[in-house]
């Protein structure tokens, strides 16, 4: 995998992992910073998720979110990436309405955000969308099981498919866009059994969140690997680490020192590197110039610090 490592990911690269049994990482990403450190660990996609809505904005589900604000942050994410694959969700109504409608989105995510690809939620009924988008060379991801954006629909976020019946549906969907020319898909919250199937009927690969572990990937919200909300622990998470405690003592520890006057410090500070106002540089101190500073300080109190400026 070490050339992988370094060769950008693309379409083409990730389905060749799938037919090498090579496990693709993915992570969602809202800004450039993240996306940097992010690409910089080696995580192989980046998608800017819906999730947003909730991570970011605070709201309950994704639904509210909107096609500008996806594409606000895929801009962001992209300048922040050097390697990793990048893919922006289609948001709730942007490509449920009509064919026309789905396109004229997606196209905005690829050439006015910066996407490879887009993702899309639900299956045979968007197999059409899937298709077309193909054929205008728009990579897309689709995204089957648990999907947010039919929250309410379901009832809550619960899993799906573990009915025969369900299960077979969910395969059904599987199969109709790979057929449609998806080049990748999400499973969300599904049973594991039932991931393994679909994985080892497909040709795409598939990228698992809260459906075990024989997807050819992971996918993960980046806030919640991080630990960065301290309140939300499903049991498809793992945190790697416990980011809220930390933010939380770094930013209490700055509100101490600047409430008792150890921040900032000299350290911390600029200070003027001309010792006199004809432009001189500052000289190294010596005996002579030692014995008249306080002659310069009592002429430094009686003119302006800086031209223009004087004391009131």
């Amino acid at each position: 995998m070490a050339d992988a490592q370094r060769d950008k990911i693309t379409v083409p690269l990730l389905q060749q992992m799938k037919r090498k049994a090579q496990r693709i990482c993915m992570l969602t990403a809202y800004d450039a910073t993240f996306a940097r450190l992010l690409d910089d660990g080696g995580a192989d996609v980046l998608l800017v998720g819906d999730s947003l809505g909730m991570v970011i904005k605070g709201e309950e589900n994704t639904l509210g979110v909107t096609v500008d604000e996806v594409l606000y942050h895929t801009r962001a994410v992209t300048r922040g990436v050097r390697r990793a694959h990048v893919v922006a969700d289609m948001p709730f109504m942007s490509y449920q309405t009509s064919l026309e409608e789905g396109l004229r989105n997606a196209g905005r995510l690829v050439k006015e955000g910066g996407a490879e690809s887009v993702k899309i939620e639900g299956g045979r009924r968007h197999a059409d969308l899937v298709a077309r988008l193909s054929d205008v060379g728009i990579p897309v991801m689709g995204h089957i099981g648990l999907t947010p954006q039919s929250v309410h629909a379901m009832g809550g976020f619960k899993v799906q498919g573990r009915g025969i019946e369900e299960g077979r549906q969910l395969l059904q969907d599987a199969l109709a866009l790979e057929d449609a020319g998806a080049y990748a898909l999400v499973l969300e919250g599904i049973p594991a059994e039932l991931a393994k199937q679909i994985t080892e009927t497909l040709q795409i690969p598939t990228i698992g969140i809260g459906a075990g572990p024989h997807c050819d990937g992971q996918v993960l919200v980046s806030y919640d690997l991080l630990g960065l909300n301290d309140t939300f622990a499903p049991r498809f998470v793992k945190r790697y680490e416990r980011l809220s405690d930390r933010v939380k003592t770094a930013v209490a520890t700055y509100v101490t020192e600047v409430q008792q006057g150890a921040f900032p410090t000299a350290e911390h500070s600029f200070s003027r590197l001309r010792a006199e106002r004809g432009g001189q540089a500052a000289r190294p101190a010596t005996a002579q110039s030692v014995a008249a500073e306080p002659a310069r300080q009592e002429l430094a109190e009686t003119i302006p610090l800086y031209p223009g400026v004087t004391r009131r």
